[in-house]
């Protein structure tokens, strides 16, 4: 063996180790969520639909602006003229049925079967992140995702509200009069409220979306999910089975508008959110670390 090739030896050897190595440390599993939120906002999809979700309120605003408000329609929609925080309440509630699980499910659909689609699934899996890494960076995407979103309706409100209405102290259901800024802190945790709730939505859409490489089609299942979660529990028929739907406490934030707040639908709805991230995350784990990836 010639001199050079004893000095490249160990130079050789060297970056072997250092690659083996690099290879067998986890991969920064912040780091990894950090590139998944970066590319989910970097979608134009993403911004369209946040866009849709804070044109609700807008839209709200405007219309009893324009009409001078009725006492029919969504709760809170006779108060609004009186008092432009009212703009916000009304677009979550309107928004929480439909058009906010709507958006969640096209978010967690896409979290395992848009990458298959688009070929890269291989690639992530392959990687030292490792498939359950790489399943628990999808959920909290999508988590975040739920959390800008119900930010988005309330911030839209509270805006044109302002704009549009007066603001001052608001009358809870309770019948006790607080502050506006005491209505803001309400409001954001209304919003933590639904964030909560659209949890277990996410875990569901995640499983789904391990079941296949069309994206579209888990889409549209975990909206469809959330579409019969609530007619069924608007049947009198199938009260035993109400308190087991994802989607029984979804409109529970009322609680905190009476004064004092009260605790109870909020603990009830984390507890079954999280009992369906158990279920559909384990069944979610067991068919991805079992799925043979081609794509």
């Amino acid at each position: 063996m010639s001199s050079s090739e004893l000095t490249a030896a160990p130079e050789t050897t060297t970056a072997v180790v250092s690659l083996a190595a690099r290879r067998e440390r986890p991969s920064g599993g912040w780091a990894l969520l950090g590139s998944e939120i970066s590319v989910m906002f970097r979608r134009w999809r993403t911004w369209a639909m946040l866009g849709a979700l804070a044109a609700i309120p807008l839209l709200i605003a405007v219309a009893v602006r324009l009409t001078g408000g009725s006492s029919r329609g969504p709760a809170f929609l006779s108060e609004i003229t009186s008092n432009g925080l009212f703009v916000a309440f009304t677009a979550l509630v309107v928004c929480v049925p439909l058009f906010l699980p709507l958006t969640i499910g096209v978010v967690a659909g896409d979290t395992i079967a848009g990458e298959a689609s688009h070929g890269t699934l291989r690639y992530l899996v392959i990687a030292p992140a490792g498939r359950l890494r790489l399943l628990g960076v999808k959920y909290a995407g999508c988590a975040v995702f739920c959390i800008a979103a119900a930010l988005v309706v309330g911030l839209a409100g509270t805006l044109i509200g302002a704009l549009l209405f007066p603001i001052g102290p608001v009358t809870l259901l309770s019948g006790v009069q607080v502050s506006p800024g005491e209505a803001y802190l309400r409001l954001l945790l209304i919003a933590l409220y639904i964030v909560v709730s659209l949890l277990g939505l996410c875990a569901i859409g995640l499983f789904l979306s391990t079941l296949t490489d069309v994206p579209v089609g888990a889409m549209a299942a975990t909206a469809v999910l959330a579409v019969v979660s609530q007619v069924l529990d608007q049947l009198p028929q199938l009260e035993g089975l109400h308190p087991w739907l994802f989607s029984h406490y979804w409109l529970g934030f009322g609680d905190f508008l009476r004064d004092p707040i009260s605790w109870d639908s909020f603990g009830q709805n984390a507890l079954l959110q999280l009992g369906y991230i158990a279920v559909f995350g384990a069944l979610a784990i067991g068919r991805f670390t079992s799925k043979d990836i081609l794509s």
